[in-house]
């Protein structure tokens, strides 16, 4: 086999090789290494019976049967601004972990030289030519540090770690886009129906605008139920502007979140077409592995704490090698033959001995950062249980707010009736008739808006749960580059 290290002799290759095992083996990293902390799950968790739906890995808004909602959310996923910048960040910093990653590794490097130079008669020997060729080449390791103290494996796992918290962050993009996209399609149609009710009540009252008109002009009557009637058909009449203008408020904002232009968006269903499922299920320990917020919040944790060894290792020194293998030669033919064969070998040493305090003070701000990465992770972990808990109170509460409204509407249509058809009747006045009817009218808007709220809620009690959803959403965004998953050292990462 040929002698990779021509330019040592024996002895020093096998010192060199020594070395080089010793440092792969035996190496070890200063600074601690990561363990997820312990994390207090709550005890007194909201149950859920049997028909619940577990929220694991379903792709939850197609649970709507609405295929319109399905389009505008995959629309969102692959064209919203917010992800796109998003995707970027992951990019900038997947550039950054292979930056810091490959000073593991030898950084070969190359240069050459070739000049054609004329010497002054005062500075050449007695009889030498005064014009001179010089060739050199040389094939170079340049700056190898020698990573006894793993100051630069703690670099590359922080490195690592920001990478995966920024890919986290950008599904945590992803699941506040589909939440926040089926929120506003469900206000969409909330507003939607309420305009319905509203120009339907408004043809209602112009009716009894008409009626009462006559009855004045006949004289069955006296002008203040026709000037009562009218009143009331105003006070429908305002309503519908209102509710117009909202709804283009709310359609602008939607196309916001779809990465597009203000435009109509389209709309198949009424809000009570719409499927209804079941109340969502899980346990409070899933959470850990579901929310991409309280990943992302466990990579900055892990990156911090990587950075504790890089700080620590600055009290021990550095050693670094350098060397060159090469050529030099005043004639292009001889230069990699003969004694025009050069080569250099060595090695640096480099340590403190008296900084004042400035070791000191990076390790103490390393820590420091460190605990503050675990108060939000920590944070972030409350919050999640907090969100689902009261998604879950809410959710419940809210299908039994709607039942009561529903029978309520129910209650007022029969009281409307009764009322009209006693005001007919000469039974009672018409200020009966205004009472009913303006109650059946606000049960009936606020009905819509229970509906919508029903629906609303359980969105975001989705939300709040995470899921293996998100892997799947993530597919249909844009990314760049290759993907995290690929990483070396990523299921560590994570664990």
């Amino acid at each position: 086999m040929r002698n990779p290290l021509p330019f040592l002799a024996a002895p020093k290759r096998r010192l060199l090789a020594a070395l080089l095992a010793a440092l792969t083996v035996g190496s070890c990293a200063v600074g601690p290494d990561y363990q997820r902390p312990p994390v207090a799950i709550p005890v007194n968790w909201w149950r859920v019976d049997g028909a619940g739906t577990v929220a694991a890995d379903i792709v939850w808004w197609e649970l709507f049967r609405d295929p319109t909602l399905n389009q505008l959310i995959q629309s969102a996923l692959a064209n919203n601004k917010d992800i796109q910048a998003a995707a970027a960040a992951v990019e900038e910093f997947y550039g950054r972990y292979r930056t810091t990653r490959s000073f593991l590794f030898p950084q070969v490097s190359y240069d050459a030289l070739g000049e054609n130079r004329q010497s002054a008669e005062i500075d050449r020997a007695p009889g030498s030519d005064s014009v001179a060729d010089r060739y050199q080449a040389d094939v170079g390791i340049v700056d190898y540090e020698l990573d006894f103290w793993g100051r630069l494996r703690r670099a590359t796992e922080a490195a690592r770690a920001d990478l995966l918290a920024t890919e986290e962050a950008k599904r945590t993009v992803i699941l506040t886009l589909a939440a926040a996209v089926a929120d506003s399609y469900m206000r969409l149609l909330d507003l939607d129906q309420r305009l319905g009710i509203a120009r339907n009540t408004l043809g209602t009252r112009e009716e009894s605008v008409r009626i009462a008109r006559r009855r004045f002009e006949a004289g069955v009557t006296s002008e203040l139920p026709y000037r009562q009637a009218q009143a009331d058909y105003q006070q429908v009449a305002v309503t519908i502007p209102q509710l117009e203008r909202q709804i283009a408020e709310e359609e602008n904002l939607l196309n916001v979140l779809l990465g597009r232009n203000p435009g109509p968006i389209p709309r198949d269903r009424r809000l009570d077409q719409l499927a209804l499922p079941g109340i969502p299920a899980g346990l409070p320990s899933e959470l850990l592995e579901r929310r991409p917020d309280i990943l992302g919040a466990e990579q900055e944790l892990i990156a911090a704490n990587a950075r504790i060894g890089v700080a620590k290792a600055q009290y021990f020194p550095t050693i670094s090698l350098t060397g060159l293998v090469g050529g030099a030669s005043g004639e292009l033919s001889s230069l990699f033959s003969g004694s025009g064969r050069t080569w250099s070998f060595g090695g640096t040493v480099l340590g403190p001995i008296f900084t004042a305090g400035n070791i000191a003070g990076q390790v103490q701000s390393a820590e420091a950062r460190q605990q503050q990465a675990l108060a939000r992770y920590e944070k972030a972990i409350q919050t999640a249980f907090a969100e689902v808990e009261t998604g879950l109170i809410s959710t419940r509460k809210t299908r039994e707010e709607l039942e009561a409204q529903i029978r309520q509407v129910e209650a007022l249509n029969q009281y409307a009736r009764l009322a009209r058809l006693r005001y007919d009747n000469g039974y009672v006045s018409y200020l009966e008739v205004v009472d009913a009817e303006r109650n059946l009218f606000d049960a009936e808007l606020s009905l819509a808006q229970s509906q919508s709220q029903v629906y609303r809620v359980l969105i975001n009690l989705y939300k709040a749960m995470g899921g293996g959803w998100v892997a799947q959403a993530e597919k249909l965004t844009v990314s760049y580059g290759p993907p995290v998953a690929s990483l070396p050292g990523q299921a560590a990462a994570r664990q």
